[in-house]
C-alpha cells in the first residue's frame, strides 16, 4: 500500500488516540488543535472528522484545546484552520477509518475492500448484519502515529462537507454555558489590576493601607509597577482598583507622536527596509505616470466583552483558562515570565468575546496567574475594564503606503513603485526573546517591551502581507519599510498588512484605470491571468449588475476591488455601492469569493458577512485617539464602531470548487470591502479619500486637496 504525505501538524502530534475518542455512549470526541473565536471553525472541522469516519455529524463532540491532552497545531490565525487542523483531523479519520476497517474484514470473514460504512457500521450488502467501530474497539488500537496508510475519501462521495449543518458552539453560546467570563470554580476570587495612566508611566508611591481597610480584600500584590488586588466579590476588586488609582503617583512623558500628523511621524522613524519585490523589462509606450499616498490610522480590536481568565495555583501547578488564539505559545510565555516548567502549566481554551487579531486575551491570562500564585489553592478570576481595553490592548499599526505607475497608450501599466512604512504586525506571545506579555513589563524585573515580528512572506506575512499586487505588471518594485520604535503597543489585528496594502492598491488600480480612460472591472481583467482570480471578478460584476463606465450622481456610486489573500489563498471580488450625503454610507455589498472546497457553505457566508461588516466600519468611522501622553478612546463614544442601522446589505456568490484544497475565508474581504468603499465614493462623487477612515473629515479634507 502506497503511504501518502501527511499534514505539517500530524506529522508533529501523529499520534491517532490524541485526536480521537470512541465512548460508550456511542459517540465520537474529537480534539482540533485549532480553537473557536466565533468563526465556527470546530463546527467545520467536524463536518470533516464525521465524513472521514463516515458517521453522522450528530454523534461528533469537540473538546476545547487544552495543552495537557490537544495537539499543538499552533495559533488560530490566518484563516488557516481548514489547512492546518481541518486537513490534520481529515487524515488522522482516514487512518482511524482504515485501522477499524481492517478489524472489520477480519471479524465479518470478508476482504476489507468488500465492506462499506453506514453511520459507524462496517457491513456487505450480501450479509444482514455488519459491525458496528464500538464493537470492534478491543480490535483497533488508536496509541499509534498516523503513517499516510490511507487514503481520505473523494469529494464525489461527500454527504456531510458541503452542507450547512447547525453549529456544535451555537447552544451553549445562548446558554451563555460557553463563554470563559461565565465560569465558576469552588473558592474563586476575583481580581482586578491597576494600570498605569499610559504606556511609559512608572511608579512613584502607592499607599495600599485604605485599600486594605476595604471589605472583601483579600491582598495586594506589588511588583514594580505592577499592583493587583484580590477580594471576595467582584464588586469589591473593582472598588479597591478604583481606589488603588487614587492612593498612587505616577509619572508620565509626553512621548506619543501627533495622532494627527502620523504620516510625517512614520516616515521620519528609522527603518529596516525589505525589497519585496523588483522586476524591470524595456517598454518603449508612451507612458503617463501619477502618484498617491494612503494612509490607516491605529485601530483598536474593540471587542464587544473585555478580556477575561481564570486562574488556579495549586498543588504545585498553574491551571489557566483563556480565550487566547495561541494556547501553547500561551503557556510557553508563562512558564518563562514565572520561571515554572512547561509540565506545570495547563492552558485551556475557554470562549470569550470574538476579535480576530491579538487583543488582550493572553495579557489578561498573565495577570490571574501573577495574582492566583499569591493565593495558594483558591482560583482567582480576572476581568478588563472597559478602559483597560481600549488603553491597554495592542492595536493594529498605522501605515503609509505611498505608490506610483504609469500606463502606455494602449491602457496598460508599465510601471509599478509601492513603498509602505509602519509596523511589523506580529507580537502575539512566544514569538519573541523578550516576554510578549502586558503585565511582564510593569514587573520590577524591568523587562522591556519587544518590537513586533512579521512572518517570512511565503508564510503569510505581516506588515508585507498582500503587499506585492497579484496582477501582471513588467515594471514593479516594490518596498516594506518596518519602523524600529513602537511608540503604540502593536500587534496582529484582523488581516494584517493585507488591509491596509489592498486598500491602497485596489484604490491605485482604479486611479490608473481612469488615467488610461478604461472601466475599472475590464482594466483588471487584462492585467489577470489567473482564471479563478478572472472568474470572480467577473462573478461579482454579474452579480452586481456592473453597468460600464457608470457615472455617479453626486450622491449614489459603485466601487469594485479585488484581491487573492496572501497571494494564495481565498480569491474575492467586492463591488460596494455608497451613498453620500453629510456622511458615507454603504448601502449594499456585492461579494464573489472562491475558497476552494467548501465545507460548510452557511459558515462561509457567516464568516464573509462579519468581515464586510468590520471592514465597513474601519473604513467608515475607526480611529484610535490618543494625545501626546496617554490613550484617549476609552469607551464606544470615544471609539465608535458601525451601528445595526447602518450594516449595509450583503449579497455573496459562492464559488465552490470540491476538487481544490479548502484554502479559508476569515481575512478574505477585509481589504477589498475597504478599497470598493473609496472606489465607489470617487464614482459617486469624484473625490478620492486616501486617508482612513472616510469620516466627514476626512472627505471634506480630500476635497480641498
Amino acid at each position: 500500500m502506497s503511504s501518502h504525505a501527511l499534514p505539517q501538524y500530524l506529522l508533529s502530534n501523529s499520534r491517532l488516540s490524541q485526536r480521537v475518542r470512541f465512548n460508550e455512549d456511542r459517540t465520537i470526541t474529537i480534539r482540533p488543535g485549532k480553537v473557536e473565536i466565533g468563526q465556527g471553525i470546530v463546527s467545520a472541522i467536524a463536518q470533516i472528522a464525521a465524513e472521514e469516519l463516515m458517521i453522522s455529524y450528530s454523534r461528533i463532540q469537540i473538546s476545547p484545546v487544552d495543552t495537557s491532552i490537544s495537539p499543538d497545531e499552533g495559533p488560530t490565525t490566518g484563516s488557516r484552520s481548514i489547512q492546518e487542523g481541518g486537513e490534520s483531523m481529515r487524515y488522522a479519520c482516514a487512518e482511524i477509518r482504515h485501522l477499524f476497517l481492517e478489524a472489520g474484514a477480519a471479524k465479518l470473514g470478508l476482504p476489507m475492500d468488500s465492506l462499506k460504512i453506514s453511520d459507524g457500521i462496517i457491513y456487505h450488502d450480501q450479509i444482514g448484519s455488519g459491525v458496528s467501530y464500538w464493537d470492534l474497539l478491543s480490535n483497533v488500537n488508536l496509541d499509534v502515529d498516523a503513517n499516510g496508510r490511507a487514503s481520505p475519501n473523494s469529494p464525489d462521495t461527500y454527504k456531510v462537507i458541503g452542507s450547512s449543518v447547525p453549529r456544535k458552539d451555537i447552544l451553549s453560546k445562548v446558554t451563555g454555558a460557553a463563554f470563559l467570563h461565565d465560569i465558576f470554580l469552588p473558592g474563586m476570587l476575583h481580581g482586578r489590576i491597576a494600570r498605569p495612566p499610559s504606556f511609559h508611566a512608572k511608579l512613584i508611591s502607592f499607599d495600599e493601607t485604605p485599600i486594605l481597610a476595604m471589605p472583601g480584600v483579600k491582598k495586594i500584590i506589588r511588583d514594580g509597577s505592577f499592583i493587583g488586588v484580590v477580594t471576595q466579590r467582584e464588586e469589591q476588586a473593582i472598588q479597591a482598583m478604583l481606589l488603588v488609582k487614587k492612593c498612587s503617583k505616577w509619572s508620565e512623558s509626553a512621548v506619543l507622536p501627533d495622532m494627527n500628523n502620523i504620516e510625517q511621524f512614520l516616515l521620519t522613524q528609522k527603518t529596516e527596509d525589505d525589497i519585496l519585490k523588483e522586476v524591470s523589462s524595456t517598454s518603449s509606450s508612451t507612458r503617463s505616470q501619477i502618484s498617491s499616498t494612503y494612509t490607516r490610522p491605529y485601530l483598536a480590536h474593540a471587542s464587544i466583552g473585555p478580556s477575561c481568565a481564570l486562574a488556579w495555583w495549586h498543588h504545585d501547578q498553574l491551571e489557566v483558562w483563556s480565550h487566547s488564539q495561541s494556547i501553547y505559545a500561551l503557556r510557553d510565555e508563562l512558564a518563562k515570565i514565572l520561571n515554572l516548567g512547561h509540565r506545570q502549566i495547563i492552558v485551556r481554551h475557554a470562549e470569550g468575546s470574538g476579535c480576530y487579531g491579538h487583543n488582550g486575551a493572553d495579557d489578561v491570562a498573565l495577570d490571574a496567574a501573577l495574582l492566583a500564585m499569591q493565593m495558594d489553592g483558591n482560583p482567582v478570576r480576572v476581568q478588563w475594564m472597559r478602559e483597560d481595553e481600549f488603553a491597554w490592548e495592542p492595536f493594529g499599526p498605522a501605515t503609509v503606503v505611498k505608490l506610483a505607475g504609469s500606463v502606455n497608450t494602449e491602457g496598460q501599466i508599465t510601471d509599478w513603485h509601492e513603498e509602505i512604512w509602519g509596523n511589523r504586525h506580529i507580537g502575539r506571545p512566544g514569538r519573541q526573546s523578550e516576554p510578549g506579555l502586558l503585565a511582564a513589563w510593569h514587573l520590577g524585573k524591568g523587562m522591556e517591551p519587544p518590537l513586533p515580528l512579521d512572518a517570512p512572506l511565503t508564510a503569510g506575512g505581516g506588515s508585507q502581507r498582500n503587499a506585492i499586487p497579484y496582477y501582471e505588471f513588467p515594471n514593479c518594485k516594490v518596498v516594506n519599510h518596518s519602523i524600529q520604535s513602537m511608540p503604540l503597543r502593536c500587534s496582529s489585528l484582523r488581516a494584517l498588512g493585507a488591509h491596509m496594502n489592498i486598500f491602497a492598491i485596489e484604490s491605485f488600480m482604479d486611479e490608473l484605470a481612469e488615467k488610461a480612460n478604461a472601466d475599472p472591472v475590464e482594466f483588471r481583467l487584462r492585467h489577470l491571468k489567473d482564471e479563478r482570480a478572472i472568474a470572480v471578478l467577473k462573478a461579482v460584476s454579474s452579480k452586481a449588475g456592473w453597468i460600464k463606465d457608470y457615472k455617479g450622481d453626486g450622491t449614489k456610486g459603485f466601487g469594485v476591488a479585488f484581491a487573492r489573500y496572501k497571494n494564495a489563498g481565498c480569491y474575492v471580488a467586492v463591488i460596494a455601492e455608497v451613498f453620500v450625503a453629510e456622511i458615507v454610507k454603504v448601502k449594499k455589498v456585492f461579494v464573489a469569493i472562491d475558497c476552494g472546497l467548501i465545507i460548510n457553505p452557511d459558515g462561509v457566508l457567516n464568516q464573509i458577512e462579519g468581515g464586510v461588516i468590520q471592514s465597513a466600519s474601519w473604513a467608515l468611522k475607526e480611529r484610535l485617539q490618543f494625545d501626546r501622553t496617554r490613550i484617549t478612546s476609552l469607551n464606544w463614544e470615544d471609539y465608535p464602531i458601525l451601528t445595526f442601522s447602518e450594516v449595509p446589505q450583503v449579497e455573496i456568490e459562492l464559488i465552490n470548487r470540491p476538487s481544490e484544497p479548502a484554502i479559508g475565508v476569515g481575512e478574505g474581504v477585509t481589504g477589498p470591502v475597504a478599497a470598493a468603499i473609496a472606489n465607489a465614493v470617487v464614482n459617486a462623487m469624484g473625490v478620492r479619500v486616501r486617508d482612513l477612515p472616510m469620516s466627514q473629515d476626512n472627505v471634506i479634507k480630500a476635497m480641498g486637496a
